[in-house]
Order: structure tokens, then sequence, then C-alpha cells
């Protein structure tokens, strides 16, 4: 009996994904743990494994097809013994029977029929948004190619690494939106012209020169998450002031000791540790609210903010309060170089108790960062900077920085907040405590 492959779910928020690209072909015999397929998630591009063992019989949806939904069913297997042919044929007949009705409505009809082609033109040489693998989408940005000028050579006009490799940096030509003549519309397309149904209602201003690029899977997990953060935890958010000068000197110590190792340690990797000691110091604010009842961690794993190519991800520091600082600086290189990648495991950016996100590299000085849910608090990092401080009860000169967190306030208190401020706070100001 034929064998449905199904869009598989390969993390608990997916609802839908990209088939980036074929890995076999009909035809091909297959066995438990070959790949099949690459699929792009809302955060990484993943593997797909075989887990039956048979013959490739019917691919029903094509590769780089964008929002395949999780359970729909992609291929079909013949098992061992059946003829691939025989166990195709009732997929392509239910296909055919699903493409019918699609034919059905003629000039009289008040619409087209909604069910779209799953045939995808090269975004090149139309006005859709560029398709791209993370990988070309990553060099180009570095390159400072515009997609928009680049022909793709992958399946279905995909962009990959090799197009963009061997491209110059630069705007897109201005023939590049033309290059491509629109066919007219056929006699039976002539009616779904007509002017049935009230435009879509644009939100921009259309008079000033524009590009419409379609959101990614991760840019729309992204603006979701987000907007759900905001709309349903009550944020309060309580700063401090940290003098970094001991952190500074600790950290040059420890960087002469690790130079033979080829371990680097920087502010953020410290900052990590620190934040990792100061929740299980302050357990009431590593916790998580549920609704009817409160989760309180045994365990500090801190979700590292990391800027990509296709949005912000947050790999995990597991057991940040018992990691070494040379121990967390070669995960958080590891993690952050897969990430913009596009090839994190769900594991290693799902779950998480705390959140840091450090954007003092760009020379802010203080934000507010939003709560990741289902996590109780994140903290903000701003940049450090020479200022006037009180030292030793005399005004002197300091290296400063500026921390902020966010508390979702249902679960943690502003007094238990406070307190894990002043913990941090004094982890970083005296930093032998966090490593003794």
């Amino acid at each position: 009996m034929a064998i449905d492959l199904k869009m598989p779910a390969l993390s608990p928020t997916m609802e839908e994904g990209t088939l980036a690209k074929w890995l076999v072909k009909e035809g091909d015999v297959v066995k438990a743990g070959d790949l099949l397929a690459e699929i792009e998630t809302d955060k990484a591009t993943m593997e797909f494994e075989a887990v039956d063992e048979g013959t490739i019989a019917k691919i029903l949806v094509a590769e780089g097809t964008d929002g395949v939904k999780v359970g729909t069913v992609i291929a079909t297997i013949a098992a061992e013994g059946e003829d691939a042919s025989t166990a195709a044929a009732p997929k392509a007949e239910a296909t055919k029977a699903e493409e019918k009705p699609a034919e059905a409505p003629k000039a009289a009809a008040p619409a087209p029929s909604p069910t779209p082609s799953p045939t995808l033109a090269p975004a090149a040489a139309s006005g859709d948004r560029v398709k791209a693998s993370p990988l070309a989408r990553r060099i180009a940005a570095d390159k400072g190619v515009d997609l928009s000028g680049v022909t793709g050579s992958g399946p279905n006009g995909r962009i990959v690494k090799a197009d963009v490799e061997g491209a110059k940096p630069g705007a897109a030509p201005a023939k590049a939106a033309d290059s491509t003549p629109t066919p007219a519309p056929t006699a039976s397309e002539a009616p779904a012209a007509a002017p049935t149904a009230a435009p879509a209602k644009v939100w921009w201003d259309e008079s000033i020169p524009h590009e419409v690029e379609k959101l990614s899977n991760i840019r729309k997990t992204i603006a979701r998450r987000l907007t759900e953060s905001k709309q349903t935890v009550p944020h309060i958010y309580l700063t401090v002031d940290i003098r970094l000068d001991a952190l500074l000197k600790l950290r040059s110590d420890l960087n002469k000791a690790l130079e033979a190792r080829g371990v680097k340690l920087s502010v953020n990797d410290l900052l990590i540790k620190a934040l990792g000691v100061a929740l299980e110091a302050t357990p009431k604010c590593n916790v998580t609210f549920t609704g009817d009842s409160l989760v309180s961690y045994k365990r500090a794993d801190v979700s590292v903010a990391v800027s990509t190519p296709t949005g912000l991800i947050t790999p995990i520091i597991r057991d940040a309060a018992n990691a070494s600082p040379s121990s967390i600086s070669t995960q958080m290189k590891e993690l952050a170089g897969r990430a913009k990648e596009g090839k994190l495991k769900p594991e290693e950016y799902q779950g998480g108790t705390a959140s840091l996100s450090n954007m003092g590299m760009f020379g802010i000085k203080q934000f507010e960062a939003v709560i990741n849910p289902p996590q109780g608090m994140i903290m903000a990092i701003g940049a450090g900077e020479k200022r006037p401080y009180i030292v030793d009860d005399a005004l002197g000169v300091a290296t400063v920085m500026s921390a902020t967190g966010s508390f979702d306030h249902r679960a943690i208190d502003g007094a238990d907040g406070a307190q894990l401020m002043k913990a941090f706070k004094d982890l970083v100001e005296s930093p032998l405590g966090m490593i003794a």
C-alpha cells in the first residue's frame, strides 16, 4: 500500500513551511534515515529524513513552493514489492479531480476560482518577492548585491549561492523588470479580468519609488510573536547603570590565559554568564506564567538574540550559570555561525528560561526589549562608555553601561525584578564572584 509523505512539523510552532529543495526524484529507492528534502521553517532550513523504506512514486509538491501546510501530502512512496506507477495512480487521479472545479467557472461566474497554480515563475522576472536561498541572501547582503537583478539558476528560478558569488554589487538594471514580457490573457482568462471585486487596499504611498517584498517565514513569526507579547504580557521595565572596569580587566586577563587554546572571550560571553548566575540567585525571576499556574525553573538556560539576514533568532546557552566562560564563548561562536546560515536545530533555539539582547556594539545607550514568550524576562544591554561616576566617594571617570530588564508583571513583582537587577549589577562589577 502506498505511503503518504506529509509536510512535517519540524518545530512545535510550525504551521507551514517552504519546500526548498527535493534531494530525491521519482523512481529513487529510499530507506529510513535517507535525506528526502530541505524544508524552510519559520526559523531555519532543515533536512527532512525518510522513516519508511520504498520507492518515490510521485512528487506532488514542487520544490520552491511556499506556504505548504503541515500535514499536506507532498509525495507518495511505494512500499517494497509494490508497483511505483500503481502507487502513484490514485494520487494522480485525485490531483486531476481537484483540478476540475478550477475549470468550471465560466464568463458568468462572479469571480475566478481561488485555486492557485502550483508552478512558480522566477522571481527575478516578476514583481513578487525575490526567491533566494538563505545562504544566497547572506552572501548578497555582505557583497551589496541587489538580488532583483540576479537571474536564479535554481529550481523555479530560485537564486542560489553560485548565482550571487559572481555577481557585481550595485543596483539592479532598470530593464530587469521588463526583461520578460507579460503574456496576454487568453480568452478563457478574460472574464477573470473583469472588475467584479473591489481592489485591495494599499497601505503605502504608491507615488513614492518603492519595492514590495513578501514576508519570509521567520519575519512572519517574529511579527506574530512580538505582537502577541506586547498585547498580552504586561511589561515592567527596570534599569541600572553598571560599572564595567572590573569586568573588562577580568576579560583581558582571561583572554591572555586562553590565547593558547584559541579562545577569545567577548564582553557578551561574560554577561551571559552573569545573567545565568543572577537568575539562579533570584529564582522568582526564572519563571513562566501559564495562566493558571507558575512554572519555576531549577536551571538557567539563557537565550541570546542573534541578528541574521532573515531576522532575529535566539540560540540557547544551556545551564549558563554553571558553564565556564570559555565554554559559553565557544558555544556562542558556533551557534551564531549556524544561525546566520539557517542551520540551527529546533532544540538549539526553542525553550530557554530568560533572554539577553545586546545592542551595545551598535552604540545604543539604552533600550527596552520585548519579552520572548513564554519566558518571564529579558535583559537589554546598552553600550559601555566613559561617564562621570562616583568612585570611592569621589567624582571620577568610569566605563559604564545601562542594562534594562523587561519583566512579565503577571509573574514577577517589581521588588523581585529589582533583586535580579541588583544581583546582575553586583556580579558584573565584582566578576570574580561568578567564576569562583
